[in-house]
């Protein structure tokens, strides 16, 4: 199993090579960011990317969304997020993505045979996911009216709550006013908000997210 891992802290990094390579994954690159990580897939085209969470430059979700951006241009690669965090901004847009994708804590993951069990799972395009990732997740949905929408609709919908109107939405996302009106609507609908006479529908979208970031 050809893998290539994604870790920004060095001896971290150098001590999961090891790691992976006692589960007999043969680790074809080791990189420290995001952008190197999608690079890394690119030339290489390994069977897993175990990637970390939160790297260079934020330290926030540069993890996630790299896994995101190799599922869209390198389909096929299973990803395997080790991290010591729950990130639950990308997270579930990654797990709705299909097979071939796991999220483990790095500090539950108490046995060699349990990363390996894991990597061969998402190789052969299953799911693998912590009880931790999923009591947050699901939790998340529960408690977050905007849990359903995507990072793009999430974008719209800041810009909506910003006063902007759709030509300038789609000026700053770059994006046409077709796509812009179909992300509004999907917005609308995930937000149950049918059309109505009697409530603008744009201005309970915009309150619904107001309240959600204060």
């Amino acid at each position: 199993m050809r893998v290539v891992l994604a870790e920004d802290s060095l001896l971290l990094r150098e001590g999961l090579v090891r790691l992976l390579e006692e589960t007999g994954a043969e680790v074809v690159a080791a990189v420290g960011d995001g952008p190197s990580l999608v690079e890394a897939v690119a030339a290489h085209r390994p069977d897993v990317a175990v990637v970390d969470v939160r790297m260079p430059p934020t330290f926030t979700d540069e993890g996630l969304r790299a896994a995101l951006r190799i599922r869209r241009e390198v389909p096929g690669t299973a990803i395997l997020v080790l991290s010591q965090y729950v990130e639950e901004s990308y997270a579930g847009d990654l797990l709705a993505d299909g097979g071939g994708v796991g999220y483990l804590l790095k500090d539950r993951v108490s046995r060699l045979d349990e990363l390996s069990d894991a990597l061969t799972r998402v190789a052969a395009g299953g799911t693998v996911l912590d009880s931790e990732v999923v009591s947050a997740l699901f939790t998340r949905r529960r408690d977050d009216p905007l849990a359903a929408l995507t990072p793009r609709e999430r974008e719209v919908l800041a810009l909506m709550a910003e006063g902007r109107r759709n030509t300038a939405i789609g000026r700053t996302l770059s994006l046409t006013q077709g796509t812009i009106e179909k992300h509004i609507s999907a917005i609308f609908d995930k937000l149950a908000l049918p059309p109505s006479d009697d409530d603008h529908r744009r201005v309970l979208a915009v309150l619904t997210w107001l309240r959600t970031n204060p």
